[in-house]
């Protein structure tokens, strides 16, 4: 397995956002992690790459332990978290060529990759740009780069497709496949269903805290369900978009 998530959970105060969910991702699937807001997708990806200490379990990754070996488990992943985590005052090539030597990539490779990455992602004209001066969309893509250029062998992508064009999208879209078709394991969540339901082979939904489905897509679809129609089932009644009454006045 890519990814063994083994009763992990995460309590602010008196508040378990995750109540001990456990899931496993074989190596080179297209996982997607679905559910409402605040359901704790967040979190859970925050705790598996090692952002966020866990208040019990653990996540494996390719073998290492994120709790007791936390830096041979990031070594080979890739993550775009939802914050972004850029530095306002570097430029789109400082910000990659940075990281490729903290991978341990020597000069020329990394700033072969990079100036692959920025042209593939539309920003090679503006790579002397700096990340504070940036739309949200090429804040995101840049991100993308950052996760992309030592080649991992997990990509973590918390919402990719939030902010970004319609062509930005699709080349984001054809990248993943390709990746994924390589042996990538891809994880991520999104709120796009439809663009989830293009990529995806398998899907898990968290809902306040807890995991309420696991399955493969084909199981999901197999019935004529959409994954929409799966998504809000497994959400719940709150979730079905009924106004039931409510803002009459409008």
């Amino acid at each position: 397995m890519a990814i063994e998530i083994q009763d992990l959970a995460k309590s602010f105060g008196d508040k378990e956002a995750v109540k001990g969910i456990n899931l496993t991702v074989p190596k080179g699937s297209f996982f997607g992690f679905l559910g409402p807001n605040g359901a704790g997708k967040t979190t859970t990806i925050r705790m598996v790459t090692g952002l966020l200490a866990p208040t019990r379990g653990d996540a494996i990754l390719e073998g290492h332990s994120v709790v007791n070996d936390a830096l041979a488990a990031k070594r080979d992943i890739g993550v775009v978290p939802d914050d972004l985590a850029l530095f306002d005052r570097l430029s789109y090539w400082e910000h990659l060529t940075m990281v490729g030597s903290i991978y341990g990539l020597n000069k020329d490779e990394t700033e072969i990759r990079a100036e692959d990455l920025l042209n593939v992602l539309g920003l090679w004209e503006d790579r002397g740009t700096f990340a504070g001066d940036s739309s949200h969309g090429m804040r995101k893509k840049l991100a993308l780069a950052m996760a992309l250029i030592h080649r991992p062998s997990i990509l973590f992508l918390d919402e990719p497709f939030e902010g970004i064009d319609p062509l930005a999208g699709k080349v984001l879209r054809n990248l993943l496949q390709r990746m994924s078709a390589k042996g990538t394991t891809v994880f991520l969540t999104s709120h796009i269903l439809e663009i989830i339901e293009r990529l995806v082979d398998q899907v898990a939904i968290i809902v306040d805290g807890q995991i309420v489905l696991n399955s493969s897509l084909a199981d999901i679809t197999s019935s004529g369900q959409t994954l929409e129609d799966a998504f809000v089932e497994a959400a719940g009644k709150d979730a079905d978009g009924s106004l039931d009454g409510a803002l009459e006045w409008l």
